[in-house]
């Protein structure tokens, strides 16, 4: 038995008894979003948002999520967030967000991506917890675990790392690279190399000259000797007897740099064209309004 239908948006009795909802096609906003989702497709080599990450997700895909189970305001936690997809969104959403990852490869690029997407800086709009804040820290860090120390090392210098297996720091053959700098420096794109290297106990001039045959036999561009210790004069003239990489405008850059580690936490920077493309960029987002409360931990 069919009762009434009344108005629209009203509740009405269907043949088994069941209470119905009457749904009109001019007030439907789409198709239902149902438990199978098709229409977000995965980062591929080709998607415009990809960073370079082996496990990020669509942004699409968390924002949806997030929509889904939160309001303005909410925290949310991602307790495995890699790449920073999940709090880009949360940013974007206005939600505040916790974000927790093992390696500093990707506390790394969350700042960057944070910076790139929302120009909001770490230890001013949003809180970095874990992270080596002075030299006695970042020495503690190299006594606990020399590949973790290496990797956040790398990532003040802005450098991919390589030789690395898993996120338990576990030790690959490197063939004396730690990490890379890719850039471009010439009208035909052509993508170049600085080599990087992180020592963080006692260095000499041999090192350095190790890095300079190692630049050369595996035709880089350049080479970055990262070291927690001060470096020594022979060392410093081994850097200089390199000679410069000329860009191709015309620019001069030193071939061998040595940097410490607390000249780059002091903001110090490497001496290079600047189109570095360790990762690809985040895209531009408009964001009007901050999060109340927002803290990546490492």
């Amino acid at each position: 038995m069919l009762g009434n239908p009344g108005p629209k948006n009203t509740l009405f009795y269907g043949d088994n008894l069941q209470i119905l909802y009457k749904r009109y096609l001019d007030e439907m906003h789409g198709t239902p979003v149902t438990t199978v989702w098709t229409d977000i497709p995965p980062i591929n080599s080709q998607a415009a948002e990809r960073l370079g990450y082996p496990t990020q997700k669509p942004l699409a895909l968390l924002e949806r999520i997030i929509q889904a189970s939160s309001n303005e305001g909410d925290m949310v936690l991602d307790p495995f967030c890699g790449c920073g997809t999940a709090i880009a969104a949360a940013q974007k959403l206005k939600r505040c967000w916790i974000g927790i990852d093992i390696t500093h490869l990707a506390i790394a690029l969350q700042k960057y991506r944070l910076k790139d997407m929302f120009d909001i800086m770490p230890n001013k709009d949003y809180r970095v917890v874990g992270e080596p804040t002075d030299i006695g820290s970042a020495h503690q860090l190299a006594s606990e675990n020399r590949y973790q120390f290496q990797w956040w090392a790398l990532s003040l210098a802005k450098a991919k790392p390589l030789g690395g297996e898993g996120k338990t720091g576990k030790k690959g053959r490197d063939r004396g690279i730690d990490g890379v700098i890719t850039f471009i420096d010439d009208k035909k794109e052509t993508v170049k190399d600085v080599l990087v290297q992180v020592k963080s106990g006692k260095v000499k001039s041999g090192d350095i000259r190790d890095l300079r045959g190692t630049v050369e036999r595996e035709g880089a561009s350049m080479g970055v000797f990262v070291t927690l210790e001060p470096p020594t004069h022979d060392m410093e003239t081994e850097a200089v007897s390199a000679g410069f990489y000329e860009s191709g405008f015309g620019t001069k850059f030193p071939k061998i740099q040595i940097c410490t580690v607390e000249e780059l936490q002091k903001g110090y920077q490497i001496k290079m064209p600047p189109f570095r493309q360790t990762f690809k960029q985040a895209r531009k987002e408009v964001q009007s309004e901050k999060p109340q409360q927002a803290n990546i931990w490492s």
